[in-house]
């Protein structure tokens, strides 16, 4: 059963320890471990191959290291600007269902984050910081001063990085379906080299959509479960792998105890990416947090698009509220 409350625990408990399955398929702990290093470090971009859209409405922005990120914008120029962020492995097109009832209150900007999509892929790892800047940039280059932000998965981890570091950049914060950290950061090497050494993308993109959907959505042929399984074999493993990066990289177990944004956190309650203990955790530590937990596995938005829909509107239209 959903429920929404406002956290009143103690920081960042101990889970107890309950295995957790990543994106990979590897079992990793879901005991919160101590922080590693960050890597920060950026290669030289280089083009690659974007996965054709086919949309016309998409635009594209060059950005301070030389990669072309793909974005678009939905909805009337006069409504508060909501960022939509995808999550890894996906484009913005996750999003395509959601889009007809948020432009009716929303002027909706996607993008495509780097190594996805209609992106550029640079060589070599990404890291948080990196990806923050993206939308940074994407907004000075629109001339948007204050915006929603809605991150799901590898979303929500921009969603953290921009609360804490950008905090005059974001009205209102929904992180969805994401954690502060997944470690521990040796696993995350063991999926980079089986990414980059294997043949063809059709293990990974069956252990994503395994880790995504339920069984009954999987066993039935969903025509969305195949929709995703198209976005997976097109991705660069290049683009994948430095986006593991990311997450091999990140610790903001500590930092998000200084998002002052309002903030939302939608978690899905048979989620084995990203438990729904670990969003238990953080709503604990970001100060007036409220949590949402679904009954769906990791994409909320389209496993319970009505529920998930219903939160993100009364979220974001409280009075006052506005990018």
């Amino acid at each position: 059963m959903q429920h929404l409350r406002r956290c009143l625990k103690s920081p960042f408990a101990d889970d107890g320890g309950k295995a957790l399955q990543v994106l990979t398929g590897l079992a990793l702990m879901s005991s919160f471990l101590p922080m590693f290093a960050h890597a920060d470090t950026q290669s030289d971009p280089v083009a690659s191959k974007s996965v054709a859209s086919g949309d016309s409405g998409l635009s594209f922005i060059t950005i301070g290291d030389n990669t072309r990120i793909a974005y678009r914008l939905d909805g009337p120029d006069d409504k508060p600007v909501l960022v939509l962020s995808n999550s890894i492995g996906t484009t913005m097109r996750m999003w395509d269902r959601q889009i007809p009832e948020l432009t009716k209150h929303f002027r909706v900007l996607r993008y495509d984050t780097r190594g996805h999509g209609a992106s550029d892929v640079p060589a070599g790892a990404y890291s948080i910081g990196r990806l923050g800047r993206d939308v940074i940039e994407l907004l000075n280059k629109l001339e948007v001063e204050r915006a929603h932000f809605l991150g799901l998965s590898l979303g929500g981890f921009i969603g953290q990085w921009l609360g804490i570091h950008a905090p005059e950049r974001i009205d209102r914060l929904i992180l969805s379906n994401t954690a502060p950290y997944l470690g521990p950061a040796e696993q995350w090497d063991e999926a980079i080299s089986s990414i980059l050494q294997a043949e063809d993308m059709q293990e990974t993109a069956n252990m994503f959509l395994h880790n995504w959907f339920p069984a009954q959505m999987l066993e039935n042929g969903t025509p969305v479960v195949e929709e995703f399984r198209s976005t997976l074999l097109a991705m660069n493993p290049e683009g994948l792998a430095g986006n593991f990066a990311v997450v091999r990289d990140t610790d903001m177990r500590r930092t998000i105890t200084l998002i002052d944004r309002p903030t939302l956190i939608i978690a899905g309650e048979h989620d084995t990416v990203t438990a729904a203990s670990y969003s238990e955790a953080m709503a604990t530590a970001i100060p007036n947090a409220q949590i949402l937990v679904l009954p769906a596995v990791h994409l909320s938005n389209i496993e319970r698009p009505a529920e998930f829909m219903k939160a993100v509107l009364e979220f974001l239209q409280v009075p006052g509220a506005g990018a």
